[in-house]
């Protein structure tokens, strides 16, 4: 019976992660709309893991062109940053609340939305460095499609790798 129902939770999982991806991927490509304009540098706990050196590849003009646009004084902005962190928190803060109610039926107590938002503030970090460089690669690739779908295709990646820590961190500890 419990393989069952773990096979269950695991299908209403990936239903869940498909809407967050959904969300995701609109507000990874959304966003940019918004916050190209923000030229805030990011604070300097932040600049050695968003490097705009590792980030963009200057030698071609898509990847001068948003040199330009997302490095002030040689730091990487909060424009191009928060798309990423944003799309990620969103998303996610939704797909738990919806893997609650309907993937693992939990009423799990407040604690435990905490210890996510900590786990999950942690994670985001980390996709949304990944994001950051793989976009940056992409669209310095010159390779018209793979610059085109590159906040798309980062987005993908980065779902993928939260659903894969998620899924365990939400069944045996937060909603047992």
């Amino acid at each position: 019976m419990e393989k069952k129902k773990t096979f269950g939770e695991v299908f209403k999982f990936i239903l869940v992660s498909g809407g967050v991806g959904i969300i995701q991927l609109i507000l990874a490509n959304l966003l940019p709309v918004f916050f190209d304009q923000v030229v805030t540098p990011v604070p300097v706990f932040l600049q050695g893991i968003f490097d705009p050196e590792v980030l963009f590849d200057c030698s071609t003009a898509r990847g001068a062109l948003d040199y330009a646009k997302y490095v002030v004084d040689g730091v990487v902005t909060w424009g191009y940053v928060l798309p990423f962190l944003l799309s990620n928190l969103l998303a996610n803060i939704y797909g738990y609340f919806q893997n609650r109610r309907t993937t693992f039926n939990s009423n799990s107590s407040v604690w435990n939305v905490l210890i996510y938002m900590v786990i999950l503030v942690a994670l985001i970090f980390i996709t949304t460095w990944l994001q950051s460089v793989l976009v940056g690669k992409m669209q310095s690739s010159g390779i018209g499609l793979l610059s085109l779908m590159a906040r798309t295709i980062a987005s993908l990646v980065a779902g993928f790798i939260q659903a894969v820590v998620l899924f365990p961190l939400e069944k045996f500890v937060l909603m047992k």
